[in-house]
């Protein structure tokens, strides 16, 4: 039986000195045929452990309603890792950060006001062991002593930046050990004296979480922990984006060279990322420190295995350093081919309007309810109420999340953003429908801002008086197929798109293969190709295309739909050679 375990300043693999090369790979942001590829590339580098978190919301959206198929198929994942012939580290949270809607935490669990988030409340530890059993059901058959991959697991996530309720933190580890996980557990913390010492317990292995100063950062560990194996378990080699900034890139010489210092000191090392992937559909989180910040759709990170899984010069200046700590596998060819380059013209269109019926029940209310409080968590929602006033008007809001789109009757007033901390909107003499369709851009995923609910924040006034009896649709997107079936009946190719509105190109490939689609012509919105959700787009940049994985493409017909919330001015799709992922200086 494999034995692993921590002896003095070592970790110890069946009785030897191990030093744990990990990379940070996240199963729910790569499309699962592309799980074996990532990881092989990850030991060609030189690392031996592949490093994931596990993202609560994903696996269970709605209380008990748990997921754990496609690509939050973790016991797949941890398989395939082991196929490959590596480790894995596993980090559970139940918050994880990692620049994800909410941090990873069910944004279900806030609609109850008397919810303790991240401490020792009886309701969330309650919500919380029932996630990690079964999330530790999968990863308990496949610890190492177990014949399996799993090395460590972590215990919560750089919890001393949140907190310092040391019996949360017991709690955490009784639920953990309870649940039959018997590797070492872990906590991480940036090395700075008070987030190390409200961040973990005895008996945890402290780590710390920085990407450069590595002696320096990794005294400061020393001094928190006399004993044990030194391991950055997140050493930053990159940086995400968000909307309306530049494309993060760190230079590659002083990011090998800050790895190096590491290794040179004995520590271990968990790169993040070694690839990012994709924030598909409306997973990408956001940050909020006096500004709202959503984050763009691809995680590529500047990692040294891009968005579409190709080596970057970092993947080879970071080998090259590996090598002179650790025996490296023989290298297999890796060759990228440029993807087809092509354009096709939209053969259909249809308003949101037209179509909207089809994609939820409408809600009809006295008051102005969240998206929460209707349970939809994600994507966006209609707001519909009757005005009637002969003078010009101030329509004023309590406060938008985070983007929403005026209209009164087919007419569009306007826009009121969240990051521009617009608030209020000129009305002309109206009388009719007043529509709002919102759209939930990413909850804030760190800080004190996680959690807080989404849609419109009442109440509404117009011209100082409050607007009731309000119609509301939370717009269910998972599943496209009423849009097809609508585009089936629409009449005529579209000559250009006047949002909201739906769009269809259909398009033939000899074989799936990677691509990459074009939006620098489009304003914003997102799309589908077969069915699965891509992502957001948006006009305001940086990133300018996005990554379609092969595996959801397939031989002969692929279907495009898009739904733009503002404008095209040409009704045509293309797909381009290569990512464009936008200017990298401000």
């Amino acid at each position: 039986m494999t034995t692993f375990e921590i002896v003095g300043d070592d970790f110890v693999l069946d009785g030897e000195p191990h030093r744990i090369l990990s990379g940070a790979l996240h199963y729910f942001r790569v499309h699962p045929d592309d799980w074996a590829d990532r990881i092989r590339k990850a030991r060609m580098m030189g690392l031996n452990t592949i490093e994931t978190y596990v993202p609560w919301n994903a696996h269970e959206p709605v209380p008990g309603g748990w997921r754990a198929d496609g690509r939050l198929d973790l016991e797949r994942f941890l398989r395939t890792v082991a196929d490959e012939g590596m480790h894995a580290i596993v980090r559970p949270g139940p918050y994880i950060c990692a620049e994800w809607d909410n941090g990873g935490l069910p944004a279900w669990l806030f609609t109850d006001p008397e919810v303790g988030i991240r401490r020792s409340e009886p309701r969330f530890v309650a919500a919380l062991s029932r996630y990690l059993r079964n999330v530790l059901d999968i990863v308990r058959p496949l610890q190492v002593t177990e014949g399996g991959p799993v090395l460590l697991v972590q215990v919560e996530n750089e919890y001393g930046a949140y907190g310092d309720d040391k019996e949360y933190l017991r709690q955490l580890v009784e639920v953990i050990r309870g649940a039959g996980i018997t590797v070492p557990l872990t906590t991480v913390d940036q090395p700075q004296d008070d987030m190390l010492e409200n961040g973990s317990l005895p008996g945890l292995l402290k780590t710390a979480s920085f990407g450069s100063r590595s002696r320096e950062r990794l005294a400061t560990l020393r001094r928190h922990q006399p004993t044990g194996p030194l391991m950055c378990s997140e050493f930053w080699d990159g940086w995400f984006d968000s909307w309306g900034t530049h494309h993060h890139t760190t230079p590659v010489a002083e990011s090998a060279a800050d790895l190096d210092e590491l290794l040179a000191l004995g520590a271990s090392v968990n790169l993040y990322m070694f690839h990012g992937g994709t924030n598909f559909g409306f997973t990408n989180g956001a940050n909020d420190k006096g500004v709202y910040q959503p984050i763009v759709t691809s995680y590529d990170y500047d990692a040294p295995l891009d968005e579409s899984g190709e080596p970057t010069e970092k993947f080879w200046a970071f080998r090259d350093v590996i090598a002179k700590y650790a025996e490296l596998p023989e290298l297999e060819p890796v060759v990228a081919a440029a993807a087809p380059s092509f354009t096709v013209p939209f053969d259909a269109a249809v308003p949101l309007w037209a179509v909207a019926d089809r994609l939820g029940e409408w809600s009809h209310t006295d008051e102005l309810p969240t998206f929460d409080e209707l349970g939809h968590y994600s994507g966006l929602g209609l707001y519909r109420t009757e005005i009637d006033t002969a003078e010009p008007a101030v329509l004023e809001f309590g406060e938008v999340r985070d983007r929403a789109y005026v209209s009164v009757g087919t007419s569009r007033l306007g826009v009121l953003a969240r990051d521009h901390h617009d608030s209020a909107i000129a009305l002309s003499p109206s009388r009719g429908t007043l529509t709002v369709l919102v759209e939930d851009q990413g909850r804030v995923d760190y800080g004190p801002r996680i959690g807080e609910p989404k849609g419109l924040i009442g109440p509404v006034h117009l011209n100082g008086e409050e607007l009731r009896r309000w119609s509301v649709l939370p717009l269910q997107l998972s599943s496209i197929e009423p849009v097809r079936d609508a585009l089936d009946g629409a009449a005529g190719a579209p000559e250009r798109l006047a949002g909201p509105v739906f769009a269809r190109a259909g398009f033939e490939l000899d074989e799936p293969c990677p691509l990459f689609l074009d939006t620098t012509g489009w304003g914003k919105g997102v799309a589908w190709i077969n069915g699965f959700n891509l992502g957001r787009y948006w006009t305001r940049g940086p990133q300018q295309t996005l990554y379609v994985p092969r595996g959801v493409l397939r031989t002969g017909a692929n279907e495009l739909i898009v739904l733009e919330l503002e404008s095209a001015a040409e009704s045509v799709a293309a797909f381009v050679p290569e990512p464009r992922l936008g200017h990298t200086e401000v």
